[in-house]
């Protein structure tokens, strides 16, 4: 688990460095990306008071507005199961507003949808170069597809030249040191066209390469849909370890964080993985005491209680009919 351990490392100390938020273990097109950062754009303090979670996309491409309800069936382009998730989650966030009328259920948006990032970077985290696993595949599929603005491996293995031919040239190199927190780069990375088009590397073999085009309106949408989950999500781990041996605390050049740290193991831990009746050293105990929401808000823009939009837009209660 010492890749786990490197990663949450990784992601404070990039954290700790950055304007907008990062966040772990992401989908993307084609695969689990280790870490992204999203860059803020310029209404992204409007994001903030909007809501602590992510917005559904089918509620974002919806035909609701702020200013009139609309029936919920006719301004989502979706089945209507989709549909009705993706509105009853809207709701639930804070993004819609929802009324009944003659038995109908009519939406409408809180607040208009901003433009609120900038860019986004990957980070593919491989703490030991000898053990590199899919890493070069992995990498030629970010380059390829063009998703992210910038791509970054990052390790703490000493980077030769031998390292860096094995590498698409596009793709930055740093080596970080998890016990102080700091960030060598070793090459830059190339920013990629990820306003365009792009190739989906699906599998490779020796003998063939499957492809799929992916258009620029479709990375958009993958875009907004990866930066809006990096919203929500963050990157610590939601609960603590429920033993008497863990531990809340951060990295030793961050120490006022919320991560799970075990002193029987004498490290981080993944809870999900390690923790439990299995491990030698489990004794069944309440979680330490921690505030996940409140160190996220602490070292980064996150916003974990914004203000209602419905306090401020009581005058909108009254819509217009379709």
């Amino acid at each position: 688990m010492r890749e786990y351990a490197f990663e949450l490392a990784m992601c404070a100390a990039v954290e700790a460095d950055s304007d907008g938020l990062v966040a772990r273990q992401l989908g993307s097109h084609t695969r689990i990306v280790d870490a992204v950062e999203v860059l803020p754009g310029p209404d992204f303090s409007a994001r903030t008071e909007v809501t602590a979670e992510a917005i559904p996309d089918l509620a974002i491409e919806s035909e609701v507005g702020v200013g009139r309800a609309r029936y919920w069936k006719d301004a989502v382009d979706a089945a209507p199961d989709r549909a009705e998730s993706a509105v009853d989650r809207a709701v639930d966030i804070g993004f819609f507003t929802d009324e009944r009328r003659n038995g109908r259920r009519y939406v409408r948006q809180t607040a208009r949808y901003p433009e609120w990032f900038d860019g986004l970077r990957a980070f593919e985290n491989k703490p030991d170069l000898g053990r590199p696993g899919d890493l070069q595949l992995q990498l030629r599929k970010d380059v390829s597809l063009g998703l992210f603005d910038e791509v970054v491996l990052v390790t703490e293995s000493y980077v030769t030249g031998a390292h860096l031919n094995r590498i698409p040239e596009s793709v930055g190199v740093w080596r970080f040191s998890p016990d102080e927190g700091r960030f060598e780069v070793i090459r830059e990375a190339t920013p990629l066209a990820s306003s365009g088009p792009g190739i989906a590397v699906l599998d490779e073999t020796p003998t063939k390469v499957d492809i799929e085009p992916v258009t620029a309106d479709e990375k958009a949408r993958y875009r907004r849909r990866i930066a809006e989950r990096a919203y929500g999500k963050g990157w610590r781990p939601d609960a603590l370890p429920a033993c008497e041996k863990a531990e809340a605390r951060g990295p030793e050049f961050r120490p006022d964080d919320a991560l799970p740290y075990c002193g029987w193991k004498g490290r981080f831990v993944d809870p999900a993985r390690e923790c439990g009746a299995d491990c030698d050293g489990y004794a069944a105990a309440d979680p330490p005491e921690a505030d996940v929401e409140a160190a996220r808000a602490r070292h980064s823009p996150w916003n974990p209680d914004p203000e209602g939009r419905e306090r401020r837009q009581v005058g909108l209660d009254r819509f217009g009919e379709e």
